[in-house]
Parts: C-alpha cells; sequence; structure tokens
C-alpha cells in the first residue's frame, strides 16, 4: 500500500502528480454522461481505440463502451506510480477497467508505444485470440511529440509552430492563485525540415500502418470501419494550428482518409473518415499558444452549450454504428464542430477575443472554468472529492482479464 495526499504541484498548464480518486471519479462521471442505447446490438462489435486513455480517445472509449456496446482493445501509453503517482491516464485507465467489470464488457488495455511494430503484433494477436479474430471498428487519437519509424528507426519529432512568417498571438496565463493574465507571445516560422518532421509524427502514415497491419493478418470485418480523431479550429487559432506545422498533419490526416476510403470499400465494404472534433480543454490543446484565452472565451460565450468530448463521441458512435446516419461534409469528414462554428458563436468570440486584456478577461472568458477543466485533467478540482485524505497511489495496471461477468460475446 502506498496511500499519502497528494497536493497539485504545477508549472503552468503541466501537473507533476496526478489524483487517483479525482480521475477516477471524472471516468464515472463520463460514462453517466453517455445515454443509455435504445437497445443492445445483436453482436458486440469489436472495437480498438488507439489512444485510449485521454481527451478524445478517452471519450470514444467511455462511448464505445457505454452507448455502442463495443468489447475490444485500447491502447495507450501511460507511467506507472513510482516515486510520483501514476500518470492520469494511468489512473483513469483503471478506472474505465473497473467500469467495464462493473457493467459486464469486455476490453483489454494495452500500455506501449503505438507507433511501434510490437505494439501493433501484440493488438493482433489478441484481436486473434480473445475477439474471433475481426475487428470492426478502429478508432485512431493518437497526439504525440516524437515517433520512431519501426522500419527505418528514424525519429521524428512535431513542432508547433506557423507557416511562412512568425506569428504573435494573445494567451491565457494564470499565476499559482488561479487568477489569469492575458499575454502575447510570439512563435517563430517552421524552418528546415519541421512540416515535413510534425507530418511524420501526427499525420496518417501511423493510421496506415496501423490498417496494413491488421488487413494483412486478415482481421478486418466486412464492412469495418475506421475514424481518424481531427480539429480544425476557428479563424482566430488558424495561422498556429490549422494553417500551421499542425495542420500540414492534419491535412495529411485527411488524405490519408480518402486513400483508405477507397482501399477499404474495395477490400471489405468498409469505410474510412476523419472525425473534426469541437474545441475542448485537452493535455494536448493547452501546449497551443492562444488555444486556452480561445477555449475560454468559447465558453463564456455558450456557457453550458459547449458540447463537452463525451458528448462529441456519442454522437460519432451513432454515426459510426448507424444509430444515425453518417453527416459528412463535401471533403467526406464527420463534423462535430458545427455549433462551434456557427457564425454568429465565432462573431461573438471574436469580439470578445479583440478587446481581451488582464483587465476584463473575467467579464469575457469564463475563466474559473478553464482554470478547473486544466486541474480536472489531473484529476484535481472534481466535486465530492476529499484532498485533505490519503489516497491510494500504487494502483495496478488492468490485467488481461478485464471482462465482466455476463459479457456479450
Amino acid at each position: 500500500m502506498s496511500e499519502r495526499v497528494i497536493a497539485p504541484k504545477n508549472r503552468g498548464f503541466l501537473f507533476l502528480d496526478s489524483h487517483p480518486a479525482g480521475c477516477a471519479r471524472l471516468v464515472e462521471d463520463m460514462w453517466q454522461a453517455v445515454p443509455a442505447p435504445s437497445r443492445a446490438p445483436d453482436r458486440a462489435p469489436v472495437a480498438l481505440v488507439i489512444g485510449s486513455s485521454a481527451g478524445y480517445g478517452l471519450a470514444a472509449t467511455i462511448a464505445g463502451l457505454a452507448r455502442a456496446g463495443i468489447r475490444g482493445i485500447g491502447v495507450c501509453f501511460e507511467k506507472a506510480p513510482g516515486r510520483r503517482t501514476g500518470t492520469a491516464g494511468w489512473y483513469r485507465t483503471a478506472a474505465t477497467a473497473g467500469l467495464v467489470r462493473r457493467h459486464g464488457h469486455d476490453m483489454v488495455f494495452l500500455n506501449g508505444d503505438a507507433f511501434s511494430d510490437e505494439m501493433k503484433n501484440q493488438v493482433a494477436q489478441v484481436l486473434e485470440e480473445r475477439f474471433d479474430g475481426r475487428l470492426d471498428y478502429l478508432i485512431y487519437s493518437v497526439a504525440a511529440p516524437r515517433r520512431t519509424d519501426p522500419v527505418t528507426g528514424t525519429t521524428y519529432a512535431s513542432v508547433l509552430k506557423p507557416i511562412g512568417e512568425a506569428y504573435r498571438t494573445k494567451t491565457l496565463v494564470f499565476d499559482d492563485g488561479g487568477t489569469g493574465e492575458v499575454r502575447e507571445v510570439g512563435t517563430q516560422p517552421a524552418d528546415g525540415d519541421d512540416i515535413e518532421q510534425t507530418v511524420a509524427v501526427m499525420g496518417g502514415t501511423d493510421w496506415e500502418r496501423w490498417i496494413d497491419h491488421l488487413a494483412d493478418r486478415g482481421l478486418l470485418a466486412d464492412g469495418f470501419t475506421t475514424a481518424a480523431l481531427s480539429y480544425i479550429g476557428s479563424a482566430l487559432t488558424a495561422a498556429i494550428y490549422r494553417q500551421g506545422t499542425i495542420g500540414a498533419a492534419k491535412s495529411h490526416l485527411e488524405q490519408t482518409a480518402r486513400t483508405l476510403d477507397e482501399r477499404l470499400g474495395k477490400l471489405v465494404g468498409g469505410r474510412a473518415v476523419t472525425s473534426v472534433n469541437a474545441a475542448a480543454v485537452t493535455q494536448s490543446s493547452t501546449a497551443i499558444p492562444g488555444i486556452a484565452l480561445y477555449v475560454g472565451l468559447l465558453r463564456g460565450v455558450l456557457g453550458h452549450a459547449m458540447v463537452p468530448p463525451i458528448g462529441q463521441l456519442t454522437d460519432l458512435w451513432d454515426q459510426l454504428t448507424g444509430a444515425r446516419p453518417l453527416d459528412l461534409d463535401e471533403e467526406g469528414r464527420v463534423r462535430l464542430d458545427t455549433w462551434e462554428l456557427a457564425p454568429a458563436v465565432q462573431a461573438a468570440v471574436t469580439e470578445r477575443w479583440n478587446t481581451a486584456t488582464t483587465a476584463n478577461i473575467t467579464e469575457l472568458a469564463d475563466l474559473g472554468w478553464f482554470h478547473a477543466e486544466v486541474q480536472r485533467l489531473y484529476g484535481f478540482a472534481v466535486p465530492g472529492i476529499d484532498y485533505a485524505a490519503p489516497v491510494e497511489t500504487d494502483i495496478p495496471w488492468p490485467d488481461a482479464v478485464t471482462r465482466g461477468p455476463g459479457s456479450r460475446a
């Protein structure tokens, strides 16, 4: 046993420890937020979620289990408890596995490098031995700073840079007491092979390698469907995001979807799409200059009308499983961001953005919500948790028998 009191210690938006009880409560709350399906599927579909422990990938996992009745595999890369606590994703995965058992589902969680062929082989083996050797869905939700090509051994590093010229933007920072300040920051443009490096990490190359690997093993079921999660965002953040190095990677991801869609249609009558999600506070998004201010202002405009990731991914699963029609834009993308990019919403956010200063930011943005959301990424600021009480931190990784009694095959 390794019980101790865990206090939040952070450097900006990065926290050094995570709170197991807070992480578990957040996972429970996400599960409870998913509407029950109108009827259970005749056969529980087998799904693979790559990036299952955080952000939209976690939402995809929980919504898939609670709404679509999936069974299958979640893949993530998390750090075990040691001198410090485990990562938040470690504890969220353990909590998700507990809910899987309680609700009678069947899910295996694998911890390791999703970019590696070793992990691809491990997933294929589990599919063959435990899940009838057929995969119905693959959700790809990977955000990483670097990727090592398993063939060449070359390691690529992604960067957050504009393309063409330097970029200056407003951004939001908090002091230790949670008081927000609006600052201006600058970012130098991409140079050298920054774009190619970022595309190699965050584009569609690894997604396509997953599909190739599983197809070569004969593991794709008839009608197999895959979706890669993406983001477009507002014109206010376009220079650093959609028109920057990350945007180049997202464009590559979308081109990969079109290529895969054609191939899968011929191979198994399947399809591939990108899902354009809406803004949210995630561990990845807080690293992007300007995003914190933008999301805080968006919340100030919309309040509770903002759709959280679990709501968006519930919608995606409904579309993927045919519970409601697949709603694609002219480029073949599922759009879950229409509420964010509605002209009236963007006009209101833009007006606030243009006038935002440290002096008036509390009137324009929901800073209390945003600051708490950042803390909740690590299990802090969760209602109902006694943070003065010691909590067990040495929580084991879910074993391979994460199967509830009465789980549906």
